[in-house]
């Protein structure tokens, strides 16, 4: 099985990208939707967070209202820091958990991992493929506010919270950009999974000893000779080491 981290900015089209790749067939795993579950009542992080961000940060029910704790994080580095030092160590253990369940049943070919900070927490070499999904700096501001319904200045406070798209697409083994319609971005998106389904059956062909067709070595191998962006990572082409927790 082939394990991808599909990433990219705020509103650059991620969405849109995970349900094409998810209607292809692969198995779509949302780090939203685990944080979610992780930051439910009696969920793992739930205590965590609020003894690191207070009562304030809850709602009339008991759950923690995540518009509170989205605008102090996006508002204070430090407060940003300290949430995903709680919860994109615990996200990634759980997607660790159903990569191995998915293994054991055999039956899934990719799995893509659907996370916007999965390259500023580190956590890239984990997968065997990363997907950054980008977009014109004029649409992605628009859409962030018509999104959220916010105001231009904080639709940027949110964009600049996170690594530029220029610095994502280096780390990326395939870059979609979803500036153009929506029939284009699924046109590029069936692309990129051609080349991911190729790179899934070079992989399970090396785990069962057989020798790749392509010069080079399996799955990864694949990601380099089918992506658009050759020179994706700093350093000789390889990517750079773990620097922190992420989902």
């Amino acid at each position: 099985m082939l394990t991808v981290a599909l990433t990219g900015g705020i509103a650059t089209g991620k969405s849109v990208v995970a349900s094409v790749l998810a209607d292809l067939g692969c198995y779509v795993h949302s780090a939203d939707a685990v944080a979610r579950a992780l930051m439910a009542p009696g969920g793992t992080a739930y205590r965590k967070v609020i003894a690191r961000f207070g009562a304030s940060i809850l709602a009339p029910d008991g759950t923690i209202d995540r518009a509170r704790l989205g605008a102090l994080v996006f508002a204070d580095a430090s407060a940003r820091t300290a949430l995903n030092a709680i919860i994109h160590p615990l996200v990634l253990a759980k997607k660790k958990e159903v990569i191995a369940e998915l293994a054991r049943a055999g039956r899934t070919a990719i799995y893509v991992s659907e996370a916007a900070l999965t390259i500023e927490a580190g956590f890239q070499d984990f997968f065997d493929a990363v997907v950054v999904t980008t977009c014109r700096p004029e649409i992605q501001l628009r859409r962030l506010m018509e999104r959220d319904g916010i105001g231009e200045e904080e639709a940027l406070r949110k964009i600049r919270s996170q690594m530029p798209a220029a610095d994502k697409a280096r780390y990326a083994d395939h870059v979609i950009d979803t500036s153009g319609s929506l029939a284009e971005t699924i046109e590029r998106t069936e692309e990129v999974w051609r080349a991911l389904v190729q790179a899934s059956a070079l992989k399970t062909e090396a785990k069962r000893g057989g020798r790749p067709r392509r010069g080079g070595s399996g799955a990864r191998e694949a990601q380099r000779n089918n992506s658009p962006n050759p020179s994706r990572r700093p350093g000789g082409g390889r990517r750079s080491g773990r620097a922190g927790s992420g989902g």
